[in-house]
């Protein structure tokens, strides 16, 4: 098995990575097929006019979550890594004014968003509950194209066809040994740690270096963390109500000056570490519900836990230096992939425990490697970390990531530390191994009832409104 540390951490726009991530690459997909694909038309006959259907969740929660935003902006060619946020406002004001789509390389597509942008919140597509069709016409109203994607969480995007063989395949032996540590499983991992003696961040290093340099990884994780530490930066600074219609004040400025005002005053604070580690995380978040630039951690929704515990492990640890950074990012990586692999980080498959919960696992991990924990003791933490999310749901007020999100990705950050902490005072013996609780994670969603899977059907999202 191997998931890139650069699939789990891609530099995006807010709000969410499924919902906003990646309809906007899907849209980007569609487009290179209608260029490039080699579907059947008639000869002569053009594509007119586009229409595109959002299924599931993303028709439920799409409009909190700015999907419509985000498959428009698709469908105009921009993708999530290199979309300016400051632009994005007056090009869908254009599409939406002129009716049409002008995306580079391509001819002008009809598309009025009122009219060919539909949230079917009656059909749910069998393969995901992120599901959408994007359709092609000709000038007569005759379709000539339609494919569906599946936004899976984190930003993954596949094809019907790519998920139905992800279903039904059976990975060929030579692309299971296609790294030097094809490690599927936290035993698989462990067990591989202590017969290779390194530790689990230099398993997925060595890993990562078949597809790339040294110098490369360390460049990209490097920029990895530039982005996460520039998005804390930009909310630290940043006031005002996010939009939406909540109304939700930001605070994490706020909260900060206090802060230091205590630390300049030289003040008895017994909860420092946790107060710094919430105000992180929560201008994270409210950077990403705002539409800024965040790095899914391992989705939007959790973007800020990961984060929050470096700049904490920088803020309180001396010997915090750039090989540790990368460490924790190698180690936490690691742990995700095998969460996504035999579970899911979409909350709108398994609720918010494999959002939060998956990054709170993940930060815990990465923070006990850089503590000097040894593999069993990093596995551990992992596991603290997420055995107290499971059944937590995904219930957002009005279909926004801000409530309980934001708050929910500070306190997933403090458990984060927590777990660490715990895991590295022990000797790594615990009763509960990290491969069971990500199991109970995916029995848990599988029951979970709809209602609490990014829908805002059920919940806070329903009893905060009639309150």
């Amino acid at each position: 098995m191997f998931l890139s540390v650069f699939d789990l951490y891609k530099i995006g726009i807010g709000p969410s990575s499924s919902h906003t991530m990646g309809p906007m690459t899907a849209g980007g997909q569609f487009l290179d097929e209608l260029k490039n694909g080699q579907w059947p038309r008639p000869t002569g006959v053009k594509v007119y006019k586009l229409r595109v259907h959002l299924h599931g969740s993303l028709a439920f929660t799409g409009i909190g979550h700015a999907t419509d935003r985000a498959v428009i902006l698709g469908l105009c060619g921009l993708l999530p890594a290199t979309v300016d946020p400051n632009e994005m406002d007056t090009l869908l004001e254009k599409v939406k004014q002129t009716k049409t789509l002008t995306p580079e390389g391509h001819p002008s597509y009809r598309f009025d968003p009122a009219v060919d942008l539909i949230m079917d919140r009656r059909t749910a597509l069998p393969g995901h509950a992120n599901g959408m069709a994007f359709e092609a016409y000709d000038v007569d109203d005759r379709l000539l194209l339609r494919r569906i994607f599946y936004s899976i969480g984190g930003g993954f995007v596949v094809t019907e066809e790519e998920l139905e063989s992800a279903k039904t395949r059976t990975a060929p032996k030579a692309e299971t040994h296609s790294v030097p540590f094809p490690f599927k499983t936290a035993a698989q991992m462990m067990s591989m740690a202590k017969e290779s003696g390194l530790s689990i961040a230099e398993m997925k290093r060595r890993n990562e270096e078949m597809f790339m340099s040294r110098v490369d990884l360390n460049a990209g994780l490097d920029r990895i963390w530039s982005a996460m530490r520039s998005c804390i930066d930009r909310g630290l600074e940043q006031e005002g109500i996010m939009p939406g219609g909540l109304k939700v004040k930001r605070r994490a400025r706020y909260l900060h000056d206090r802060l230091q005002e205590e630390w300049r005053q030289n003040r008895i604070n017994p909860l420092l570490a946790n107060d710094w580690l919430s105000v992180y995380a929560m201008a994270v978040n409210e950077e990403n519900a705002a539409g800024g630039r965040v790095v899914t951690a391992p989705t939007n929704g959790a973007a800020g836990v990961v984060p929050a515990v470096l700049r904490y492990y920088l803020h309180f640890h001396d010997d915090a230096d750039q090989d540790g950074i990368r460490d924790f990012l190698l180690t936490s990586a690691a742990i995700g992939g095998i969460v996504k692999t035999n579970a899911s980080i979409s909350g709108a498959e398994v609720g918010c425990q494999g959002e939060v919960g998956s990054a709170s696992a993940m930060a815990a991990a990465g923070l006990a490697a850089v503590l000097g924990g040894t593999p069993e003791q990093i596995e551990n933490a992992a596991e603290i970390a997420l055995e107290h999310h499971l059944g937590m749901t995904c219930d957002p007020v009005a279909g926004l990531v801000q409530v309980p999100c934001i708050e929910r990705n500070a306190l997933g950050a403090v458990k984060a530390v927590t777990a660490a902490s715990l895991a590295v005072k022990g000797d790594g013996t615990h009763f509960v191994p990290l491969d069971a609780c990500i199991e109970t994670m995916r029995q848990t969603g599988v029951d979970m009832n709809e209602r609490y899977k990014e829908t805002s059907l059920g919940g806070l999202a329903v009893n905060v409104v009639e309150c």
